[in-house]
């Protein structure tokens, strides 16, 4: 006879208690009003006073930076051990939903939608630009290695590589894995509260809950506000490159206005009509666009690249991770640094979308995928872009190679114009980001919306629609408040959003290793695993 394991995670709060007002909005927590009413204000702020807006971002930043180095970098070290530990403690046996649940979409669907979400702006804005800069040492190079040497090279993409492999999956996994085992297994609404409730027990439904899920949307929007800020300045270079048209500030503010009222659609058509629908298309478009570099490049110097950035990856990892004693200051704070707070802010969006998209899967299924798949993919996609671009430069090819890293959103379209029918791939590049846009934003707004409905999956209609304009007033706060430097401002919002999530982060994942160890002895008691 199993022993009896009382389960100490069960609540009263209900999931779905309506409090809809004559406008149409879920207000039955003060997370919506409030968060509504500091995006509002930012934005009104920035546009009445871009001067002072962005001189404030950017002391912020440089305090931030300077400060919490340590910690940030710390930080992320500690959700990959814990992810790493989730992959082979027996805890990774028990299921998103129950033991009996079903996964809701298929394997290529499920990882088209998460990977989307994940990186997608990011890796066409950064896979030239990023190892271009390091190799050319733009501002700074990983762990001061020498530029243009075949060190150089080798850390460029090792370096890129570090920024976008195990550790910002590792935050997502943490916050997918909470939300999910605690929403799917426990019953508990679909929001960042739910994690803590290992802590704060029923009080997660009060103050400390709400103060919890307002931090976790203002992170949100300003980490998707970062991303569709690149976004636009990337198409909008595109553009540029394609038709001429210059890539002033108006031009990004109509990019953001066009791609917002598309995502708007989207989001009204849903996960299944819009999100995934898009997600798909994207997973193509990126396919051919990474198979024509591949084999319309130099294919050989780009398979050698697969195994140099694999490998300086795997060696340099430790020492890139160490937040103590680094001679590379310039590097790690301007580039590390602002990574790590980019995903912390970036990861209530991802990981709430990765939550509803993944019930029915282990949690060894789940961290499994979520953290080693997108690397090993990342690690093509990165050497294949990037090794191109520097196998440029060191043939003295192009513009970059003659000029070096200019504008870092035209650096994409720079590399390809040295490779066959640059004219649709640059179309492809430029629609790529669109798609890439349009489905980071209507994602972003879904789960804003479930944060600010109480978990709600299905909140009203009109809320969808607050959120989605309110993503790209921001983008364009941004973009118009830093001027000429808004790739600066957009850090800046990024870093300062990042900083109260990384603590709160840290303290989920003690509550979910809590959880899991919880619900293992549950299920052994039951005789169920």
């Amino acid at each position: 006879m199993g022993r009896v394991v009382k389960d100490e995670y069960q609540t009263d709060y209900v999931v779905g208690q309506d409090n809809i007002n004559p406008l149409g909005l879920d207000l039955h927590a003060p997370v919506f009003p409030i968060t509504a009413a500091l995006v509002v204000l930012f934005v009104v702020g920035t546009l009445m006073f871009p001067g002072e807006a962005k001189e404030l971002l950017d002391g912020t930043k440089s305090w931030i930076i300077n400060t919490f180095d340590w910690f940030f970098l710390l930080s992320a070290n500690v959700f990959v051990l814990v992810c790493l530990a989730l992959i082979f403690l027996p805890i990774g046996k028990i299921r998103l939903g129950g033991m009996d649940a079903k996964p809701d979409f298929s394997t290529v669907s499920w990882f088209s939608m998460l990977f989307a979400a994940g990186m997608g702006i990011g890796l066409m804005f950064w896979a030239v630009a990023e190892p271009v800069a390091y190799y050319t040492d733009w501002y700074g190079t990983p762990l001061d290695a020498e530029p243009f040497t075949a060190r150089g090279a080798a850390m460029a993409m090792g370096g890129t590589m570090y920024h976008w492999g195990l550790h910002p999956w590792a935050v997502y996994a943490i916050v997918a894995l909470s939300l999910a085992f605690f929403a799917y297994n426990k019953g508990m609404p679909l929001t960042i509260r739910s994690a803590f409730f290992p802590l704060l027990k029923d009080r997660v439904w009060g103050w400390p809950g709400h103060v919890i899920d307002v931090l976790a949307v203002v992170a949100t929007i300003f980490g998707l506000a970062a991303s569709l800020g690149f976004g636009a300045q990337q198409a909008a270079s595109g553009i540029e490159y394609l038709f001429g048209l210059s890539a002033t500030i108006n031009v990004q503010m109509g990019i953001i206005t066009g791609v917002t009222a598309v995502a708007l659609i989207s989001v009204l058509r849903g996960l299944e009509g819009g999100v995934k629908v898009l997600s798909n298309i994207n997973m193509v478009l990126a396919g051919l666009l990474l198979f024509f570099v591949i084999f319309a490049g130099p294919t050989m110097s780009i398979l050698e690249t697969v195994w140099v950035t694999s490998s300086t990856y795997v060696t340099q990892v430790v020492p890139l991770s160490n937040p103590f004693g680094r001679d590379d200051e310039t590097w790690f704070h301007g580039w590390t640094v602002f990574y790590w707070a980019w995903w912390m802010s970036w990861s209530p969006f991802v990981g709430m979308f990765i939550a509803r998209v993944s019930k029915g899967r282990t949690v060894r299924e789940f961290v499994t995928a979520v953290l080693l798949v997108p690397t090993l993919i990342t690690v093509v996609w990165m050497s294949s872009f990037g090794g191109a671009a520097l196998e440029q430069i060191q043939a003295g090819l192009g513009s970059l190679a003659e000029n070096g890293l200019t504008e870092v959103p035209l650096a994409t379209f720079q590399m390809l114009e040295n490779l066959p029918w640059v004219s649709l791939t640059s179309f492809v590049g430029v629609v790529l980001v669109l798609v890439f846009f349009i489905t980071s934003s209507d994602s972003g707004s879904l789960v804003i919306d479930s944060i600010t409905a109480g978990g709600k999956t299905d909140a009203p209609t009109a809320q969808r629609v607050f959120w989605v304009v309110m993503e790209g007033a921001i983008a364009a706060a941004l973009i118009f408040g830093g001027g000429a430097d808004a790739l600066g401002a957009i850090q800046a919002a990024a870093v300062s959003a990042g900083l109260p999530f990384a603590a709160i982060l840290l303290i989920m994942s003690w509550g979910l290793l809590k959880g899991l160890t919880h619900e293992r002895n549950l299920l052994i008691a039951e005789g169920k695993l």
